[in-house]
């Protein structure tokens, strides 16, 4: 299933950089009409390739090569819109701030950027169409336990992933037929075949049909990009938390963590001194805040950040923040919003006790009542926690046992799936958190 998904993303791409360049070519062709022949185009073709190479990248930021993208038109329209906008800011910049390749197009740049906008929204309609309604990958699930009507339901909420559920089948179906009959392409186990042979000679039965079959773990955590903590037993950990092979991984991240956090450090460090200013002039108060919180191997450290709130604002000990929490400060509140109190954090990043990437790192208080509460919680000490982490692009600030219980199964996908091109696909989408509301 996987693939199939892999395979609509890397369409999805080709999709765009085919329009790109052919909106160049409109812009050649209308922009000098007349005077328009190959050496033009070819004089265009270069430096707005390497443009082109920083629009995607802008649009991979703003998630608009997520699929769950789609699911609502209110998310869709204005992040395209709003990496428009930034393309259009970068294309200016690109030929008139840095005027390396010898041509200074106005009216072409802002024609291309028309051209594109209006092809752009043809395509991904056209794109989201197709992939909702046709070549879609048919599938049933086989079994009756809880956990079948939660993963049917998610597959039926995303059909523009590509995915047609045929059916609901009982361990005792006659499979061969209904595999001919519904022209099925993968079969979802639901069932322990360990504890079900009739089952597992059943299916083996269905070889000669060249079906692919998948666990329904596996399936809600492709469809879902999340690790389904009612699906799981002990046994997942061991089949696919393979610490042993991260070795090599752990070393080169650390080596990007402390080049990327030096270079934030230093590329924010004069924008400290008036956010230290600020924090005074609004209440005297103390400019940084230092918090305990759970690291690695459950080790505790002292976590920085530019105070947000006022200054006795856990008199009364520990809680939840609130959506609108009254104990913020009117300089907190920018702060928070622009992420900018998050700044000191670089600090524990240069010093090894956090990574730039990793699930967020928790309270004390809150990790003894979250691993009471959440099964398998303290797994999520078996590594660095992060600056930012999957869990965080993917769901809104925790303010609850049940908020932590949904973020873990995030923390999860990312602890099986970690590697340097997710990492850095994370850092890329990180820049999203700007431009979010929650």
């Amino acid at each position: 299933m996987s693939r199939v998904l892999n395979f609509r993303k890397i369409l999805l791409l080709f999709g765009d950089v085919s329009l790109l360049y052919f909106c160049l070519f409109l812009t050649v062709f209308f922009g000098f009409f007349k005077e328009f022949d190959q050496k033009l185009f070819l004089e265009h073709l270069f430096p707005f390739s390497v443009l082109y190479f920083f629009w995607l990248i802008v649009f991979y930021i703003f998630g608009l090569y997520d699929l769950n993208l789609v699911k609502t038109k209110l998310l869709f329209y204005p992040r395209l819109l709003s990496a428009t906008s930034v393309n259009i800011a970068m294309g200016m910049i690109f030929f008139y701030l840095i005027p390396w390749f010898g041509i200074t197009p106005k009216t072409n740049l802002v024609l291309n950027i028309l051209i594109f906008t209006a092809l752009i929204f043809i395509w991904r309609k056209l794109f989201y169409s197709l992939f909702s309604s046709y070549f879609l990958i048919r599938v049933a699930i086989i079994g009756n336990n809880s956990s079948v009507q939660k993963l049917s339901e998610e597959i039926n909420a995303r059909p523009y992933l590509g995915y047609k559920l045929a059916g609901i089948w009982h361990t005792e179906d006659n499979f061969l037929s209904k595999i001919e009959k519904e022209k099925i392409d993968t079969l979802i186990i639901a069932e322990n075949l360990g504890t079900n042979p009739k089952l597992l000679q059943n299916l083996y039965q269905c070889l000669p049909f060249q079906i692919n079959f998948i666990n329904s773990a596996e399936a809600y955590e492709t469809i879902t990009h999340k690790v389904p903590l009612s699906l799981i037993s002990q046994t997942w950990f061991l089949e696919n938390l393979k610490e042993g092979e991260k070795e090599f991984y752990n070393k080169i991240k650390r080596g990007l963590d402390i080049i990327l956090s030096l270079f934030i450090f230093i590329l924010s460090l004069p924008l400290w001194p008036f956010i230290g200013l600020a924090i005074k002039i609004e209440d005297k108060g103390p400019i940084f805040y230092r918090q305990e919180r759970i690291g690695k191997n459950r080790n505790s450290f002292s976590l920085f950040k530019f105070r947000s709130m006022k200054k006795d604002a856990e008199k009364n000990g520990a809680v939840w923040a609130e959506k609108q929490d009254p104990r913020v400060t009117k300089v907190g509140k920018f702060l928070r919003k622009t992420h900018f109190d998050e700044l000191p954090q670089m600090l524990n990043i240069l010093r090894g006790e956090i990574s730039l990437v990793g699930p967020r790192p928790e309270r004390p208080e809150f990790v003894e009542k979250l691993e009471k509460e959440i099964p398998h919680y303290h797994i999520r000490h078996l590594i660095k926690p992060g600056f930012t982490g999957w869990a965080q692009l993917k769901f809104r600030y925790g303010r609850s046992v049940m908020d932590s219980k949904e973020k873990f199964q995030y923390d999860l996908y990312y602890l099986k799936n970690r590697s340097l091109l997710l990492d850095l696909g994370i850092l890329l989408r990180t820049f999203q958190l700007f431009f979010k509301k929650e």
